[in-house]
């Protein structure tokens, strides 16, 4: 499939359901990989690996993530039998970073540079090694970031000239409440810091957990404006924002 045909292939797939974008997704692309954290994502993995025999799946090890998450990546593993890739930061990255600043400079500087290499530098050697990728992205997570996400694009921010990289985002166009509908008649796993008022959940120091009545991603990254919390994983959101 080539770059010319993503217009006529979102016309196509733009209002389906979340399972038949899957479909979709996984008949076009062989070299194609789900990325797995959170709700969303297992989601995604509970619809796929009914759909083929095949699948992909990895998750980021930022080395700060909660007990509860670490214990939920093994529970999804062991549920669907399924091998989850682990992909980690490069240590002599994450040991300068903290011997220059310490263990929390985010606070004061910003969650980019800790993101960078403990997400982003892992997520691009991965993605480098893939035609296509599966989010769990929706359109009602972030103010201001990713309320016009397609179900699927060329991915910006990893594409190179020489290697395009598609990226798909069945869900959307589905809520929250649809993907804990989705989770509950499905009995899948999720995080058991859902239960204590986490709702978008991130790496440990950056993650807490939200009011009734606040947005999902009000609990990550609460010291910055809300309009950047975008950790650099989809970073193609921010292109067009304002500051």
């Amino acid at each position: 499939m080539i770059m010319t045909d993503i217009d006529s292939l979102r016309a196509e797939l733009d209002g389906q359901s979340p399972r038949a974008i899957l479909k979709a997704a996984l008949a076009h692309y062989d070299s194609i990989a789900i990325s797995f954290s959170g709700a969303e994502d297992v989601v995604l993995i509970e619809m796929a690996h009914k759909l083929t025999d095949n699948l992909r799946v990895f998750t980021l090890d930022t080395g700060r993530l909660h007990p509860e998450t670490y214990e939920f990546v093994d529970r999804v593993r062991k549920h669907y039998g399924i091998n989850i890739e682990v992909l980690f930061p490069d240590a002599e990255e994450v040991q300068d970073m903290v011997n220059r600043k310490g263990l929390f400079s985010f606070y004061e500087e910003g969650h980019s540079e800790c993101c960078g290499i403990r997400k982003v530098n892992p997520l691009r050697r991965k993605l480098a090694t893939l035609d296509a990728w599966v989010t769990g992205q929706r359109r009602d997570q972030s103010p201001g970031t990713r309320n016009e996400v397609p179900v699927v694009q060329l991915d910006t921010a990893f594409s190179t000239d020489a290697k395009p990289l598609i990226k798909f985002n069945p869900l959307a166009n589905w809520s929250s409440k649809e993907v804990w509908d989705y989770i509950r008649m499905s009995e899948a796993p999720y995080n058991r810091l859902h239960e204590q008022g986490f709702v978008s959940i991130g790496c440990q120091p950056c993650t807490r957990p939200v009011l009734p009545g606040q947005h999902e991603r009000e609990g990550r990254w609460w010291w910055e404006e809300a309009t950047h919390k975008e950790c650099g994983l989809h970073a193609g959101n921010l292109i067009g924002k304002s500051g």
